[in-house]
């Protein structure tokens, strides 16, 4: 029976061997610098291609809406763009899927309270 040997690693991967791998290992992929976005008022850390949902995650934060009867917290749910459960208020403009919008430096993002439309309420 022939043996099979493993495959060697060159480059970063390299050094990926002595620690656990991550998808950036896979890739070797180098983001840009990290930028900031902020959440009602709060700093948030993002890097460049990360969503908006992404970059919430990143720092611990999952809900970002309320639903619109019983105001119960709502994040990131599918992340494909298909539940709008992700729903957030960016730079002032509800609605966005946040899962689908890619965090840009100097976001706004704040929560969103039941459907976004607070202020047209009759």
């Amino acid at each position: 029976m022939e043996q099979v040997t493993p495959r060697r690693t060159t480059g970063s991967t390299a050094a990926a061997g002595a620690r656990r791998r991550t998808p950036r290992d896979v890739v070797d992929a180098s983001p840009g610098p990290a930028f900031e976005i902020t959440f009602d008022g709060r700093p948030v850390p993002a890097l460049p291609g990360q969503s908006v949902a992404a970059a919430l995650w990143a720092a611990g934060i999952l809900a970002w809406r309320t639903t619109r009867k019983e105001g119960r917290p709502r994040g990131a749910f599918c992340g494909i763009g298909q539940c709008h459960d992700c729903l957030a208020t960016v730079n002032g403009t509800p609605n966005h899927r946040a899962c689908l919008l890619p965090a840009r430096p100097g976001d706004a993002v704040t929560t969103q309270e039941g459907s976004g439309h607070a202020d047209l309420a009759v």
